[in-house]
């Protein structure tokens, strides 16, 4: 693939910052070569690579792990982005500024992955973004249900999975509770009782069960290993 050295380069530091890129799929073997591809990436700073993965919940999606061994993908090479003056703690906190913006839930295959997320960062720390090809599938959004293969359409983080058919899941699943809703209050009979307090009386008839919320996991931005 041919490269452009990118003419307006900055240099703000000493210590390197730098992308580590991995194969998503075996395609790569031949789009990488046209400048497309699929990509996993994380960037690398102070000896810790970070990275944004999804999962079900509304906590930050950034985590933290060792440098170029994302479990599940395979590492492809690592580009030098530039320098940082920021120390390991600025860095840090730096993630945590970004963390409530890339939550583990709005991680969408198209318009906020780990891959934009690399790009923001690498730009709060060196000046410079990442490279166009590593996210150029994205941009190219419309082809992405053709070329990615089913097996990629979801992404992880730990033991959580989310896709793109998630939302449709959710609308369907809503759908049953609403039905089911339907068939309870119609086949309920209100009847008058002799305790205004009475707990299992409701007004009109209705008598809704509260479900447990699921309990949030804590942030994964201090997991120590972890995949996407």
């Amino acid at each position: 693939m041919l490269c452009r050295k990118n003419s307006s380069f900055v240099d703000r530091g000493n210590v390197p910052v730098y992308l580590n890129v991995y194969d998503l799929t075996p395609f790569n073997g031949y789009a990488y070569w046209l400048g497309l591809g699929v990509y996993h990436s994380g960037v690398e700073v102070h000896g810790i690579e970070y990275a944004f993965g999804a999962h079900e919940y509304p906590s930050t999606g950034i985590f933290e792990g060792e440098p170029k061994q994302c479990e599940g993908f395979t590492f492809r090479k690592s580009i030098l982005i530039g320098k940082t003056d920021l120390g390991p703690l600025e860095v840090r906190a730096t993630m945590e500024q970004l963390a409530d913006k890339y939550k583990g839930s709005s991680y969408n295959l198209i318009t906020k992955n780990c891959n934009h997320f690399c790009d923001e960062t690498c730009i709060k720390l060196t000046g410079n973004p990442i490279p166009s090809w590593v996210n150029r599938l994205a941009r190219i959004g419309f082809m992405c249900n053709c070329v990615l293969p089913a097996t990629i359409n979801a992404t992880r983080l730990g033991n959580n999975r989310i896709n793109q058919d998630k939302s449709c899941e959710a609308e369907t699943e809503k759908k049953k509770l609403t039905s089911a809703s339907s068939r309870e209050e119609g086949s309920t009979i209100a009847t008058p009782s002799s305790s205004s307090s009475s707990p299992s009386v409701q007004v009109r008839g209705r008598s809704r069960k509260r479900r447990p919320r699921p309990l949030q996991p804590s942030s994964p931005l201090i997991l120590g290993s972890s995949s996407v």
